[in-house]
């Protein structure tokens, strides 16, 4: 495996996979850990998970210079990225034993309740975007729960997934209750089918999420899926638009657009239209691109070579579908995997743009003719992951968050996820959630005992 510099295209170190059996040995290793582990008290958990929080929080620029190098992502969001993780970490340590604990219930027993207990060793397939969160929203839940989990983490961030083992290893967990697994996507039915491994959890794209549905369908084990989406983005003629733009050009751009919950379709009802395309218009254009180490740039590379390649045809295909150039749509004269931010307008419905996921810095502006049309184009998609609408009027924004098809929606603000709230989508863009007590109870054994 090659992690390779998205921002100067040079190889940073190359890694060797493992082997089949180094994998079916590192997966008993794990299991062994689990059956100690999974006796431990939530107090013990508590105090290697803290210790987890604060190893990030030391070696915070270390991790973020290295996910930048490996994916590109701007180096001020990497920070972040490792203090989201300390907190998620710090999160579940402190709330995982009220989250789990025996819930009664009255019935014609002389005592019955629900008891939660591990499932054992968890799998989790992870992308490179997040290379640090995706992994921590599952891990401290799933830790903190009982469970022991091997990475498989996305091939273009190798140095990501040991340095999250490392972390773990140095925070006091057992030597083998987390491990990273240095293999190719095409292993991963394998991992799937070892007996030894009781569920898997997957961040990416649909087609990756149905083939791992369908593997570990296969097998009869729980998955956990989150996916794609093409987040709506609605603005209401009453919407603060000054303020919906300096949010928007945000939530297209964080990351390089390079999120399941970026917003993607940006839909304006007709009578501000235009005065929200100019603004876009005038803030992508002032936007700065360079090297994303640097604390002046605002666009960093794509994470790939072949990301840009994507983006590109479908920037394409939806001008030669009459879709409107409004600014960008190409690739800058530098070296590097670069794309111009782009905005296309008169979106319709079978454009690229329009129903598949862009995943990049390319907003779709889509002109709706009142409240009612917006709802109907947000929800005529086969994705259903976030969302938000803007609207001065709090009462009707919950009102369209309430009928808009997605697993969340925000009212004037940006969508994000949050330890403290579940995460995950409807549709193409998955089942099960992260996050808040739903997330921990994804994978543990809702167990009921009866007593008579």
């Amino acid at each position: 495996m090659k992690s390779i510099n998205p921002t100067t295209g040079n190889i940073i170190r190359e890694y060797a996979e493992h082997s089949d059996q180094e994998v079916q040995q590192i997966i008993q290793s794990v299991h062994s850990d689990w059956l100690g582990w999974k006796e431990t008290s939530y107090l013990d958990r508590a105090k290697s998970m803290k210790q987890s929080a604060r190893i990030l929080r030391d070696k915070k620029e270390y991790y973020a210079r290295l996910m930048t190098m490996e994916m590109g992502k701007l180096l001020r969001e990497s920070m972040a990225e490792v203090e989201k993780c300390a907190w998620v970490c710090d999160f579940y340590a402190d709330q995982a034993a009220e989250m789990l604990k025996d819930e009664v219930i009255a019935t014609d027993a002389s005592r019955s309740f629900v008891t939660f207990q591990p499932m054992g060793v968890i799998l989790a397939v992870m992308p490179w975007n997040f290379p640090f969160w995706q992994v921590f929203r599952f891990a401290a839940p799933a830790l903190m729960a009982g469970n022991a989990a091997v990475l498989k983490h996305a091939s273009n961030v190798p140095g990501c997934a040991l340095a999250i083992e490392e972390i773990f290893h140095e925070a006091g967990f057992p030597e083998n209750l987390f491990r990273t697994l240095m293999i190719p996507s095409s292993s991963v039915e394998c991992v799937i089918a070892n007996p030894l491994v009781s569920a898997v959890t997957l961040t990416g794209s649909e087609a990756a999420g149905s083939q791992v549905a369908s593997q570990a369908g296969k097998h009869l084990k729980k998955s956990v899926l989150e996916l794609g989406g093409t987040d709506p983005f609605i603005i209401l003629d009453d919407a603060d638009i000054d303020a919906a733009v300096k949010t928007a050009v945000t939530a297209r751009m964080l990351n390089q657009g390079q999120s399941c919950i970026a917003a993607k379709r940006f839909i304006v009802v007709k009578s501000v239209v235009d005065q929200f395309e100019t603004a876009m218009k005038s803030a992508f254009e002032a936007l700065q691109t360079g090297d994303p180490m640097e604390a002046a740039t605002q666009v960093g590379p794509l994470a790939r070579p072949d990301l840009v390649d994507e983006i590109e045809q479908q920037v394409k295909a939806s001008v030669a579908a009459g879709a409107r150039l409004v600014t960008g749509g190409h690739r800058p004269t530098r070296s590097g995997c670069y794309f111009e931010p782009t905005i296309l307008a008169d979106i319709s419905n079978e454009m690229p743009v329009y129903s598949q996921e862009t995943f990049g810095p390319v907003v779709s502006l889509i002109t709706a003719l009142d409240e009612e049309d917006a709802i109907r184009i947000a929800n005529d998609s086969v994705f259903g992951l976030g969302g938000c609408v803007w609207t001065r009027d709090l009462e009707k924004g919950e009102k369209i968050a309430r009928k808009v098809e997605t697993g969340a929606m925000f009212v004037n603000g940006m969508t994000k996820s949050d330890p403290r709230l579940p995460f995950g989508g409807i549709k193409k863009s998955g089942y099960g959630r992260e996050l808040a007590s739903y997330g921990i109870k994804e994978f543990v054994n809702i167990k009921t005992i009866w007593i008579g």
